[in-house]
């Protein structure tokens, strides 16, 4: 306990350096680009209309409620925890000075790539809220728990953020493991189709997947106007028990940082 509140502690001590970083970090990525900020809910888009052609028109499927509503707010929740981890994989390789020869915490970086994220989450949030106007999807009280939904996306992020930059730092092949697996997890998660419909094994296999847990509480709280089922809070436990395990995971192999870069 004494551990984990030297590094909430320390972390506190350089949140102006990581705010400085996410700023440089978001103007970084949309340097020089026409679209800016809209890059971040153009592929939900087009990934929504690509998956509504087919589960409207080739493999109709039922989710209760406009389909292109659905698949979208689960892609603006996908896209929040892919777009983090495709940042945070190579966040230390490619700052090698500051890594070696500047002493801050080394989580500042897989952190900041979450908080990039989490912008581009804010604006696809605002696209989802007039899609759901559009098709006239009403909110209610439930509401009110979606920053609570969204602290815990952000804690289940930087936790998995942290063990992949960390494993990027020590074993290259991660970063192209990384995209292989990321597409697979997809699949294998409740964001183009509900992943409850798959029963047998492999359905009770897939009901372990934390992020099904996570994308299905935030359809609940915005589309459906009511509070998450109750895996959402066993998903909520384990999220805090890898951030706690992979921080300090990650602070203990900090010291080999600079050896292997």
């Amino acid at each position: 306990m004494t551990a984990l509140t030297e590094l909430v502690s320390e972390q506190w001590e350089y949140r102006e350096l990581l705010v400085r970083m996410t700023a440089r970090d978001l103007l970084l990525r949309y340097k020089q680009t026409v679209m800016g900020f809209g890059w971040a809910i153009f592929m939900p888009l087009v990934n929504t209309a690509i998956f509504s052609v087919i589960f409207t028109r080739v493999a109709v499927i039922d989710v209760g409620q406009p389909y292109p509503v659905y698949a979208f707010c689960g892609l603006v929740a996908w896209n929040f925890f892919a777009s983090a981890l495709r940042f945070s994989v190579i966040s230390l390789t490619s700052n090698p000075s500051l890594v070696t020869k500047v002493y801050f915490p080394r989580e500042i970086f897989p952190f900041s790539a979450v908080l990039v994220a989490l912008v581009d989450l804010g604006v696809a949030l605002v696209v989802l809220a007039a899609l759901m106007a559009y098709y006239r999807v009403t909110v209610g009280w439930s509401l009110l728990l979606l920053p609570a939904i969204v602290l815990v996306h952000v804690i289940f992020t930087a936790a998995v953020a942290l063990l992949v930059a960390m494993g990027n730092l020590f074993y290259r092949d991660v970063k192209y493991l990384f995209e292989i697996v990321i597409a697979v997890w997809m699949f294998a998660t409740s964001v183009v189709y509900p992943i409850g419909r798959v029963g047998g094994r492999l359905g009770a296999v897939l009901a372990l997947n934390p992020m099904t847990h996570l994308i299905d509480a935030f359809r609940a709280v915005l589309l459906e106007g009511r509070a998450p089922d109750p895996a959402f809070a066993i998903a909520s436990a384990a999220s805090v028990v890898l951030f706690v395990f992979a921080w300090m995971v990650f602070h203990a192999a900090e010291f080999d940082f600079a050896e292997n870069l």
